[in-house]
């Protein structure tokens, strides 16, 4: 990104100080207007989240500091400071660090989520003295993105001391059907973060990132940017989402189609998975996580399968067919074992870029999705308004704890499979 430059008058000192001139700041044109997600915002249960987790006050502290603002510069070391400081909060929160501020469970995704956009919607609508264009603001707003998400805080340590597990996870989603929705992926990634797993074949240190559940940061290539500097640097990934009711899978088989469902923008996209280079993009990609001993594995209290179905049409056929064994050769995809939405999306583009990278044969990768995160008997209906009950905390802790279990006999059998070649 470049550096915005501030008014000051003077032609040349601007040029020299990296400022912006008044003709440049006038040319920026109004703040773009919140988007279909921070909209959402104003909502009961939105606030009722923030208020009762302490986050209410992220966007009140990170919009005054923006008020004080003199340069894009200055901007960016702010934008920059704040999201990462949004995601350690988040990471601190959950995993028992820090101020327990609000009554809220501490192991919940959600204020992380919504103080998010509390902040993108104050940067996206701040209008600057000095004038902010579109592509500058665009910049900001990806940064914010990035270091809010864990995406710039992987912190591997040095050597080959500890073996090294990267984990993603999603934003809440289908919040226009319940808006008080979590997501127990972006709460395992947060209760994982930076920690240790310690395993019979000694520690293995687990770093976390999140990703939106948009099909146009996906097409802008979100993942890969991640992803791509760490995976030939870990012993095992795994991307994780939120996938079917009372049951963990790990998806043996990925699609490179979108179906089209809604994301949380409300945007659809339907067709081919874009990635770069498609004339070598492949109709499917699988996983090469050790499925068996996860499945065979007592890691808790929901059953955990080997997910084998897709949907395709048949090399030479016109209409889609469920193949409950995986695909057949030649055919097209229209589902992988996730599904076609941004679950499977993150677990096709994950495995290709381990297979560009030359990894597929020596780096365990793969993508579990987990149960769906239900609240009590009696709090099922969205309109009750309550955010929490003892059961949705209940079903949180055991999922996230279970996602840890499944890390840890996936690295320890991944080794041993390493050790046998």
């Amino acid at each position: 990104m470049t550096a915005l430059r501030v008014r000051i008058g003077v032609l040349g000192l601007a040029l020299l100080a990296g400022l912006t001139t008044p003709a440049a700041a006038a040319t920026a044109g109004p703040a773009p207007a919140p988007t279909a997600e921070e909209l959402r915002l104003d909502g009961a249960v939105p606030q009722e989240i923030l208020r009762r987790s302490g986050f209410d006050t992220v966007a009140a502290g990170f919009t005054g500091e923006l008020a004080r603002v003199r340069s894009y510069a200055q901007a960016r070391r702010v934008v920059a400071a704040d999201g990462s400081g949004l995601w350690r909060r988040a990471v601190d929160r959950v995993q028992g660090r820090g101020p327990a501020a609000g009554d809220l469970s501490r192991d919940d995704d959600r204020p992380l989520y919504w103080a998010r956009l509390a902040m993108t919607r104050a940067l996206r609508t701040w209008e600057p003295d000095f004038g902010l264009d579109g592509p500058r603001r665009a910049g900001l707003l990806d940064t914010l993105e990035r270091t809010s998400r864990g995406q710039d805080d992987v912190r591997f340590p040095a050597g080959r001391a500890m073996r090294r597990v990267l984990v993603t996870g999603f934003d809440p989603f289908t919040l226009d059907r319940d808006i008080r929705i979590s997501n127990p992926s972006g709460a395992s990634a947060l209760a994982l973060d930076g920690t240790v797993l310690r395993t019979p074949g000694g520690p293995v240190r687990v770093e976390a990132v999140v990703f939106p559940v948009r099909w146009r940061d996906f097409a802008d290539g979100v993942v890969e940017r991640a992803l791509r500097p760490y995976l030939p640097h870990v012993d095992l990934f795994t991307t994780v989402s939120q996938g079917r009711a009372g049951r963990f899978d790990v998806e043996r088989t990925n699609g490179a189609w979108r179906g089209g469902f809604p994301d949380n923008e409300n945007a659809s996209s339907t067709g081919t998975v874009p990635v770069a280079d498609p004339a070598s993009q492949p109709q499917w990609t699988t996983t090469t996580l050790p499925y068996r001993d996860i499945v065979a594995a007592d890691t808790g209290r929901f059953p955990v399968y080997d997910h084998t179905a897709v949907t395709e049409v048949p090399a030479g056929g016109t209409d889609p067919v469920v193949r409950p064994d995986g695909p057949t050769p030649g055919s097209t995809a229209r589902a992988g074992g996730g599904g076609d939405y941004l679950s499977n999306e993150i677990a096709y583009r994950a495995t290709l870029l381990r297979d560009r990278l030359g990894l597929h044969g020596t780096l365990p990768g793969g993508h579990v999705h987990t149960p769906v995160l239900e609240f009590g008997a009696g709090n099922t209906d969205p309109a009750t308004g309550t955010v929490t009950d003892p059961e949705f905390v209940r079903n949180q802790l055991d999922i996230v704890a279970q996602v840890r279990a499944i890390l840890g006999v996936a690295v320890e059998a991944a080794a041993r499979e390493r050790a046998g070649r």
